[in-house]
């Protein structure tokens, strides 16, 4: 049985001894329909509309428990707000960020995988993960 981002949550969260609440699920179903880069504030927007009563500390002490159970990322540019993109079922890529607009373009290359692997191997380096950022300016920007 594959299991759903819900169940890896509430796996995660028992281990913590943390139960699983309405506005805990309400987070995580709203980040993975999100299916952008968003800060924690573009997440808190979407959610404050369905449910008022949610608080901006919430989703963002969610968002990192999000990342701890390995269904998100934290990704930050520089000295700009922190983004956050699901992981769970997603296919490795790599980022091409505008540092104007900072708009994340998703970008996947074999030969640039293979090079990686090629330099790992020639420093006797065994890898677990990686993730390439390039930064520029995107087409509008320039």
């Amino acid at each position: 049985m594959n299991k759903t981002a819900a169940d890896i949550f509430d796996e995660y969260l028992a281990g913590k001894g943390l139960r699983q609440t309405n506005q805990r699920r309400q987070i995580l179903d709203a980040f993975i329909s999100v299916k952008s880069h968003c800060t924690i504030a573009d997440l808190y927007d979407v959610l404050k509309k369905k449910d008022p009563s949610i608080g901006f500390a919430t989703v963002h002490r969610n968002l990192r428990l999000l990342c701890e159970a390995g269904l998100a990322e934290e990704i930050k540019i520089g000295s700009g707000k922190a983004r956050f993109e699901l992981t769970f079922g997603q296919s490795h890529h790599d980022h091409l960020i505008c540092l104007k607009c900072g708009k994340f373009i998703e970008v996947f290359d074999m030969q640039i995988e293979r090079l990686q692997d090629k330099l790992a191997e020639a420093n006797d380096f065994l890898p677990r993960k990686h993730k390439l950022e390039i930064y520029g300016y995107c087409r509008q920007c320039r």
